[in-house]
């Protein structure tokens, strides 16, 4: 191969590289506004009132006949759902957000720290704004788990979304084989769809709650990472795979 072939080669990769990168953004967006579409379409339901009859069919189907108190199924399945529904605790998300950021300054990946703070702190706020403004009571349950705030939508959900599926992109993209990066991205939503689907089951969520906290939590991912591009694409975020220089160069 001749240094004018290789020069063309680098040139139609990067071309395809561009390509790739401006598919993405415009994906990124189209995804970003049906999640908010959904939630819109959802808070209407509520607002109205027109999701009562969906939500108590939904969560009969998780209660014990004769016993609405408590969900279906052994006690050991009950106990693993309150297992389950701490992975979206303020705590434990907090604990795994400190740990991430802590890992990300030790590499030197200061920028990529800071995407993850901003993304787990800014989705907690709008959380929280969200919930005074919808101001939803509770379901009419008695159950064994304590809540302090209002229901819609599920807090639980929302920040699970936000913490798991940023935490899952920011473990992809420091691989650059295809097939790690669909491991730890099916992780992360496993994660948010159990966690949410826990909420349901214990009675302390309405079912369409959880759904607005996973379409507001995937928004809000899904915006901080579009951000993410944009900054990697001005070197204030490393290229996707890369190393911290002391890993590559084998000494500090």
């Amino acid at each position: 191969m001749t240094s004018t072939d290789w020069v063309r080669g680098l040139r139609l990769s990067s071309l395809l590289r561009k390509g790739r990168d401006e598919i993405g953004l415009i994906a990124s967006v189209l995804a970003v506004a049906a999640l908010l579409l959904c939630f819109g379409l959802i808070a209407e339901e509520v607002i109205e009132g027109d999701a009562s009859r969906l939500d108590a069919t939904i969560m009969h189907l998780f209660r014990s006949a004769g016993n609405p108190g408590s969900p279906i199924g052994p006690p050991w399945l009950q106990e693993m759902a309150r297992d389950v529904t701490s992975l979206g605790s303020f705590a434990f998300l907090g604990f795994l957000t400190l740990a991430a950021c802590g890992y990300l300054l030790l590499i030197k990946k200061r920028a990529l720290a800071l995407l993850m703070a901003v993304a787990v702190v800014g989705g907690q706020v709008l959380n929280t704004s969200l919930k005074i403004i919808f101001e939803r009571p509770r379901p009419d349950i008695d159950t064994t788990v304590r809540v302090f705030t209002a229901s819609f939508p599920s807090g639980h959900a929302m920040m699970s979304a936000v913490t798991f599926l940023t935490l899952g992109a920011l473990i992809a993209r420091a691989n650059a084989d295809r097939r790690i990066k669909i491991y730890f991205i099916s992780i992360a939503v496993f994660l948010t769809i159990v966690t949410g689907l826990s909420r349901v089951y214990l009675g302390v969520h309405y079912p369409t709650d959880v759904l607005a906290g996973w379409c507001t939590g995937a928004a809000w991912a899904i915006l901080c990472w579009t951000v993410a591009l944009l900054l990697q694409r001005h070197g204030e975020v490393e290229p996707e795979g890369t190393e911290p220089p002391d890993v590559k160069s084998g000494h500090g």
